[in-house]
């Protein structure tokens, strides 16, 4: 069985709902809930020993891209991820993950904020079935040096894309 992604926030190329756009305090120009939404996975590899999830915007006029989101370290006994993970404060992740650095330069869920009229963004949420129980990062790791490390260290991976434009 191959690893599987879903959601019960969204399906595959639905426009995301406010409660996972970017809020207002952010300053840029988005007034949503800024709430990371619910991800679920199944069929994960044999020797999987940790999971991690990115999502990433590759549509972002960054000629980069844009991290949204980086937890790393997901015990392997973890099949999904509640809505508001995401949320440094809520207290929500399973013991022992850590939420890496955003293209904002901080850690936590960062919903889209596309700027206005430049056209639909993909929001690519990614699981990661990872052979280690974790990886050499921190909670300031980039998402370029945490996508270095997954690149090297994956057994599978699955993703499903929300979408979003303004």
């Amino acid at each position: 069985m191959a690893l599987v992604l879903t959601s019960n926030s969204f399906k595959e190329g639905e426009t995301l709902a406010m409660e996972h756009v970017l809020s207002a305090n952010f300053g840029f120009g988005t007034d949503g809930g800024n709430k990371s939404p619910h991800l679920a996975w199944s069929g994960a590899p044999a020797g999987t020993k940790s999971f991690a999830v990115t999502c990433f915007d590759p549509d972002a006029p960054t000629g980069s891209g844009f991290w949204h989101w980086g937890v790393v370290n997901i015990p392997a006994s973890t099949t999904e991820l509640q809505f508001d993970a995401g949320n440094p404060k809520a207290g929500l992740l399973p013991k022992g993950a850590i939420q890496t650095r955003t293209d904002l330069g901080q850690t936590g869920y960062i919903g889209p904020a596309p700027p206005p009229g430049h056209g639909p963004h993909r929001y690519v949420f990614t699981v990661f079935a990872v052979k280690e129980e974790s990886l050499p990062v921190t909670a300031d790791t980039s998402g370029a040096v945490v996508g270095f490390f997954l690149n090297f260290n994956t057994l599978e991976k699955a993703t499903l894309t929300g979408m979003f434009q303004r």
